[in-house]
């Protein structure tokens, strides 16, 4: 089911799909690619609200930059510098978080109006991406596929393809509150990851990826996740074809569990210690699977670029339950 959620300035018109399946509704803008609403019971069988988002649209156009729900890119995380070298020639960004471009620039993908169909299920929304939007190089056709499965699990599925060498790194920067409200520092968080990368001021990657063991970044056995977090996890499965289980968030209380499968070799965890008005911080939780931050000029990263020919695919499922 679809509906008018909204309208731009301009008046171009803003959907809102409504996927519900195995007592879990999801809802879904056109604007931004935004998951607005995600409902799912606690182990009492109550349905309740677990991610963090406005009711109306005025609210997203008025606090575009946590990017509650959004698909980001052209590439997720930040860029150094706003720039990267790809074949010898130099592409300069718009720098939109310092010296540095973050999350795809000042108008990324979280701030498109994207075309949008049913599909089986769920919905596709698609959109061009012209050369040289936000100084990235090359045409980019991309789509995002939106689904419920017979689980009631919401998975994501991207593709894209280019004209010319470009780098893509696609996301979606839900935050989740397994509670409803409140701080999401008891919640308990379990990550397939024996390493992290470390960050300087501007968290950008700061050397070579470190071990986790001894360190606050240790959650391969399940603990409550604190805050002071917004850094890239590196998976221990790496890159692969389909998606594998990397993460499990807990919130005793409720006794929901939200589980991360994902095709992506990286997890950013953002404990969202800046939230402002009319949230708080630490009310909700992002699990950002992704590739690295910075890859373009980090060579020994997983490769982000994608050329003519190749297809850039990308695939993240969650699930929830209760215990």
């Amino acid at each position: 089911m679809n509906e008018l959620f909204g309208t731009l300035s301009d008046g171009t018109p803003v959907h809102r799909w409504t996927l519900e399946r195995a007592g879990v509704r999801v809802r879904v803008l056109s604007y931004g690619g935004i998951v607005q609403s995600v409902e799912v019971p606690d182990r009492q069988g109550r349905a309740g609200e677990v991610v963090l988002g406005f009711r109306d649209f005025d609210g997203y156009l008025a606090h575009p930059e946590p990017y509650f729900g959004a698909l980001v890119g052209r590439y997720a995380n930040r860029i150094a510098g706003g720039r990267f070298t790809l074949d010898g020639r130099t592409y300069a960004l718009e720098p939109n978080n310092g010296p540095n471009s973050l999350h795809g620039g000042a108008r990324g993908f979280d701030k498109r109006v994207w075309d949008a169909e049913p599909v089986e299920h769920g919905v596709r929304l698609t959109r061009i991406s012209p050369h040289g939007e936000e100084g990235f190089p090359g045409r980019l056709e991309v789509s995002a596929t939106y689904t419920l499965d017979g689980s009631g699990a919401l998975r994501i599925a991207y593709e894209a393809v280019t004209d010319a060498p470009t780098v893509v790194n696609l996301t979606n920067h839900s935050y989740f509150n397994l509670a409803g409200s409140g701080d999401t520092g008891g919640h308990e968080l379990r990550l397939a990851a024996s390493r992290y990368t470390p960050v300087d001021a501007d968290l950008i990657p700061a050397g070579a990826p470190e071990e986790v063991a001894g360190t606050r970044f240790d959650f391969r056995e399940a603990r409550k996740t604190g805050s002071g977090y917004d850094h890239n996890f590196v998976l221990d499965k790496g890159v692969t074809d389909a998606p594998v289980e990397v993460a499990e968030l807990h919130d005793p209380a409720s006794g929901r569990v939200l589980t991360v499968a994902t095709t992506e070799p990286g997890l950013q965890l953002y404990t969202a210690d800046h939230l402002g008005e009319p949230f708080a911080p630490g009310d909700g939780i992002a699990l950002e699977t992704q590739h690295f931050p910075d890859s373009p000029n980090r060579p020994e990263f997983p490769t982000t670029v994608l050329r003519p020919g190749g297809v850039f695919r990308s695939e993240t499922v969650y699930g929830f339950g209760t215990r």
